[in-house]
């Protein structure tokens, strides 16, 4: 379907350089002397790379109808993570370099938006903050109380990041899966 740039909101998916990016940003922008412009931050939704584009408002774009179901994760392998719709039963990989480091942080059973159109997964929308549990770290030493110390802390997915003195093995935390850091420790 194509549309008049000047329409474009954050969020919809387009067609540029025969790839699909979302829109992370439109803002309009009439400059006083000629045509008015949407000055955009559009997303690779296959690379993940982010570029700002300025369309003119008057400009043809191809938007794409793409879905974002919640689906639940099972496994992964060398090449892909796969998903499960659970209400059709389908099962969809999602390549493991598209994903990126994100995959570290999901866990099978875990619910994840799921991007598809014409019946092919994209990638994901990684969650906010996933719970995950700290299966191995130190001891904090009494006294060692530096400001904004950390330690290093392996969770139950294998992966291991900084977490701050205080967090003990066997506890859940929250954390941020794009970055790879801490964000609280859960009450249970």
């Amino acid at each position: 379907m194509r549309t008049n740039a000047g329409n474009l909101k954050k969020g919809e998916f387009v067609k540029y350089q025969n790839e699909i990016w979302q829109i992370q940003k439109a803002d309009f922008y009439s400059p006083g002397k000629g045509s008015a412009l949407m000055k955009t931050k559009i997303k690779n939704i296959l690379s993940g790379k982010n570029i700002d584009y300025t369309f003119k408002s008057n400009e043809q774009v191809e938007t794409l109808d793409v879905e974002s179901i919640e689906m639940q994760f099972l496994y992964k392998d060398a090449e892909n993570l796969y998903f499960m719709d659970e209400r059709t039963y389908n099962q969809y990989p999602v390549p493991l370099q598209i994903v990126g480091e994100v995959a570290s942080f999901i866990k099978e059973g875990d619910k994840i938006y799921v991007y598809l159109s014409n019946e092919k997964a994209l990638n994901i929308r990684p969650p906010m903050s996933v719970r995950l549990k700290v299966v191995e770290t130190e001891e904090a030493v009494k006294g060692d109380t530096v400001s904004g110390a950390k330690k290093p802390a392996k969770l139950e997915t294998g992966v291991t990041i900084m977490v701050p003195l205080f967090v003990k093995a066997g506890e859940v935390i929250l954390v941020n899966p794009e970055t790879g850091t801490y964000s609280e420790r859960v009450k249970t």
